[in-house]
C-alpha cells in the first residue's frame, strides 16, 4: 500500500484545515528541542512512512552491513598487509590497534543509504559511527506530529510504530560495558564531545535516559577532561569516569591530539571503558568504500557478502590526476561526486551536478587533487511527493529527494532516520530537512 498517496489524499481534501494545522505544527517544533546549532530543524507536512516489508528489508541490510564492517575491522587488526590499505598515520594506528576493554567491534552506527521503497533497492551513501546523531530530531518531530489533525486522521486507519532511540541505546551501552573486566553495577558515565560543535539537546536527552536506568551521567567537553594523580579519567565536576559514550569524531580528536591528551592517555592506559573505541574509524573513514571492493577484502568475505557489496556500494576511487582522466570525470561531471575521506556532516562534499560549468567543476577537482578526497559515482536519490506547508502556507506538492539512515546499536537495527531535500544533494549545506519516521500497518 502506498501510504504517502493516502496521506496526500487527506491533505488535498482538507486543505484549508491543513494550513492552520501546519502552522500549529510549526509552533510545536519551534518550542521543542528540535534544534541543530541554534536553528530549528525544518520538516515537511507529510511524515516518512515505511511498511513492515520495508522494515524487514532494512533490518536485513543493517545486520549484513554491520557484519561485513566488523569483519573488515578484525582483519585490519590481525593483518599488517591489509592494514596498509588504509594508510592511517602512526598515532591513529596506535589508537586503533589498542585493544578496548569491552568486546563489541562496532557499538553504534548510522548507516545512510539511498533506499527506493518501490523496488527495495538501495545504494550506500556513508557510514557514521560514534558521532552518529539525529535521534533527538526524530523524537521531537514524532512528538509534534502526533498532535497533527491530518496525522490523527491517518492513524484512525493504520497502526503506527515509532522508534525509541534513547533508552534502547542505554540498554545496549550497558550490555557492552558489562563485557569489560571489573565492570561496576552502577558506573559513572560521561558523554564526551567538542561541545562547541555538539548536539547538546540530544546529549541532555541521553543523560535523562541514563538517569532513567539509575545511572549517573555527565555531559563533558573533551577539552576539559583530566587525569587523576593516580590515574583515571576525571570529569570537569571532579568525578572519576568509568565509561565514556564517545561522540567526538576521530578526525576532530586527531586534529586536537595534544589538547585532548588526558582523554587519549586514559584510553591507552585502560583507565576507562571507551564506547566506541578508535577501531570504529575503520568503518567511518570513507576510504572503506574503495577497500570493500579490493581483492584483499573479497578474499575473506563470503560470496553472499561480496555480492551484497557489488550491488550496493557505488563505484569509488581515490581522487588523483590519473583517475580523473581514466574515468572521464571532467566531461562526465554529472555522474560523479567528490568526498573527503575523513569528514562528517557533508563537509567538503561537492557533486558534479552542483557545478555551474565545466570550469567550476575542474577548479574544484584541481584544488582537491591528491589531498585525501574520493571520487564516487553519483547516486540519484529516490524522489517522493511532499509539501512544505509547515514553513510556507502557499506551498504546493512537489518532489523531494530522500535519504534513509539506519541506526544500528550493538549489531541490531534500532530505528530509522529520514532526511529530504529539494535538490539531488541532501546536505545541511543546502536544503536538507528531517522527516519523522514511522512504520505503518
Amino acid at each position: 500500500m502506498n501510504y504517502h498517496k493516502e496521506y496526500k489524499y487527506l491533505i488535498e481534501h482538507n486543505f484549508s484545515e491543513c494550513i492552520e494545522d501546519a502552522a500549529q505544527l510549526r509552533r510545536r517544533i519551534e518550542n521543542s528541542t528540535a534544534h541543530y546549532h541554534g536553528f530549528t530543524v525544518h520538516t515537511l507536512y507529510m511524515p516518512k512512512l515505511y511498511s513492515r516489508e520495508d522494515l524487514a528489508r532494512l533490518e536485513k541490510a543493517a545486520v549484513t552491513t554491520h557484519r561485513i564492517l566488523c569483519k573488515v575491522t578484525e582483519r585490519y587488526i590481525s593483518d599488517p598487509d591489509y592494514r596498509a590499505l588504509f594508510g592511517f598515520d602512526k598515532r591513529l594506528e596506535e589508537l586503533i590497534l589498542h585493544k578496548p576493554l569491552h568486546s563489541c567491534t562496532l557499538p553504534i552506527a548510522r548507516i545512510d543509504i539511498f533506499y527506493d521503497p518501490e523496488t527495495g533497492g538501495f545504494k550506500f551513501c556513508e557510514f557514521n559511527t560514534d558521532g552518529s546523531s539525529g535521534m533527538n530530531e526524530d523524537r521531537e518531530l514524532c512528538n509534534a506530529f502526533e498532535s497533527s489533525v491530518t496525522f490523527r486522521r491517518f492513524s484512525e486507519n493504520h497502526s503506527l510504530h515509532r522508534f525509541e532511540l534513547f533508552d534502547s541505546w542505554v540498554k545496549e551501552f550497558m550490555a557492552i560495558y558489562d563485557s569489560s573486566p571489573n565492570a561496576k553495577e552502577k558506573p559513572y558515565i560521561a558523554i564526551a564531545d567538542f561541545m562547541s560543535s555538539a548536539s547538546n539537546e540530544e546529549f541532555e536527552e541521553f543523560s535523562r535516559a541514563f538517569a532513567r536506568a539509575g545511572l549517573e551521567c555527565e555531559i563533558c567537553d573533551i577539552y576539559k577532561l583530566s587525569r587523576g594523580e593516580s590515574g583515571g579519567l576525571i570529569s570537569p565536576s571532579g568525578r572519576r569516569i568509568d565509561a565514556v559514550y564517545r561522540r567526538a569524531v576521530t578526525c576532530d580528536i586527531m586534529e586536537n591530539y595534544d589538547k585532548v591528551k588526558p582523554f587519549i592517555d586514559a584510553y591507552l592506559n585502560d583507565e576507562t571503558v571507551l564506547i566506541g573505541d578508535f577501531r570504529t574509524q575503520i568503518a567511518h573513514n570513507k576510504l572503506i568504500f574503495r577497500i570493500l571492493g579490493d581483492d584483499m577484502t573479497r578474499a575473506f568475505l563470503t560470496d553472499e557478502e561480496n555480492e551484497f557489496i557489488s550491488a550496493h556500494i557505488p563505484e569509488t576511487h581515490v581522487l588523483t590526476h590519473d583517475n580523473i582522466h581514466r574515468f572521464n570525470v571532467i566531461e562526465d561531471r554529472f555522474g560523479w561526486i567528490v568526498k573527503p575521506m575523513d569528514s562528517y556532516a557533508s563537509k567538503g562534499v561537492f557533486a558534479g551536478i552542483e557545478a555551474r560549468s565545466t570550469e567550476e567543476w575542474l577548479s574544484f577537482l584541481a584544488r582537491h587533487m591528491d589531498t585525501g578526497y574520493l571520487l564516487q559515482r553519483y547516486v540519484t536519490p529516490c524522489e517522493t511527493e511532499n509539501i512544505d506547508l509547515v514553513w510556507d502556507e502557499n506551498a504546493d506538492f512537489r518532489r523531494f529527494a530522500n535519504i534513509t539512515g539506519m541506526f544500528v546499536y550493538n549489531g541490531r537495527l534500532a530505528g530509522l532516520y529520514s532526511r529530504t531535500a529539494k535538490t539531488g544533494v541532501i546536505s545541511t549545506q543546502y536544503s536538507e530537512m528531517t522527516l519523522p519516521t514511522m512504520i505503518a500497518d
